[in-house]
């Protein structure tokens, strides 16, 4: 769990952000994103993964790209703690235009609530969370059209961890210093070490390794459907424990 802390300390400088650097020049930020642009193409191909595809790479690319440059404009000179924090504004910068498009078709946003509204149904019945293949027969649909429709659905909810540690520290303090992040690195530690191990080791293949689901899915030898789930509750685990400390 040792990663937290760099992402704890990274979020401090996401939120009041890390002196930016008057003097870089043109030619040293185009260094920069040069240097950095593997950090960008690997962020985009995890995502693009996420979303089957229905925003090209290259334009996730160019997202991302502008986020990596806002990110080197906020935090100045890149140092040993730059890395963490361009992801997460990498990342975010991506997310934020996927959902700015609404890219998903109206049908499948619709097609999504239904399932889910079916699978809740199903849980409440059952008591505990239905196994894919119980999901599968509830819903009259095959194996395969089921992960479909859990990748559909959180790809539609797409939460990642960014916007967790965002809002742990706008909860914590308006200005945090280094008090305040070492009580928000203790408090992601203390809630990443309740969920379980599968749990755990997805969230840190995502956001650690920048594994896609399907890379993911191969290690854990589980569907990209259920990898997909896996982080999608544990990052409500997290963001719900962090509200409640």
């Amino acid at each position: 769990m040792a990663y937290l802390a760099d992402y704890a300390d990274t979020g401090a400088a996401l939120y009041g952000e890390a002196s930016a650097n008057a003097g870089m020049t043109p030619a040293d930020e185009a260094r920069h994103l040069v240097a950095y642009a593997p950090l960008v193409k690997r962020i985009a191909r995890q995502l693009n993964s996420q979303v089957s595809g229905a925003v090209s790479r290259e334009d996730m690319e160019q997202i991302g790209l502008m986020g990596l440059l806002e990110a080197l404009r906020r935090y100045g000179t890149p140092d040993t703690g730059f890395g963490s924090y361009a992801s997460l504004r990498v990342r975010g910068a991506i997310l934020d235009e996927l959902r700015r498009q609404d890219w998903r078709p109206r049908a499948v946003r619709q097609d999504s609530h239904r399932v889910r509204d079916a699978l809740r149904a199903l849980t409440r019945k059952l008591g505990r969370e239905p196994t894919e293949k119980e999901a599968a027969a509830a819903l009259g649909v095959s194996a395969e059209e089921f992960r479909q429709h859990v990748l559909d659905d959180c790809a539609e909810e797409m939460l990642s961890f960014d916007e967790v540690l965002q809002e742990s520290l706008e909860h914590a303090h308006s200005a945090p210093g280094p008090e305040d992040a070492y009580l928000v690195r203790r408090s992601l530690e203390q809630v990443l070490g309740s969920l379980n191990d599968k749990e755990q080791r997805v969230i840190q293949m995502i956001y650690e390794f920048e594994l896609s689901y399907k890379e993911i899915a191969a290690v854990l030898d589980l569907s990209d459907a259920r990898v997909c789930q896996l982080n999608k509750s544990a990052l409500a685990k997290m963001k719900a424990a962090l509200q409640r400390s």
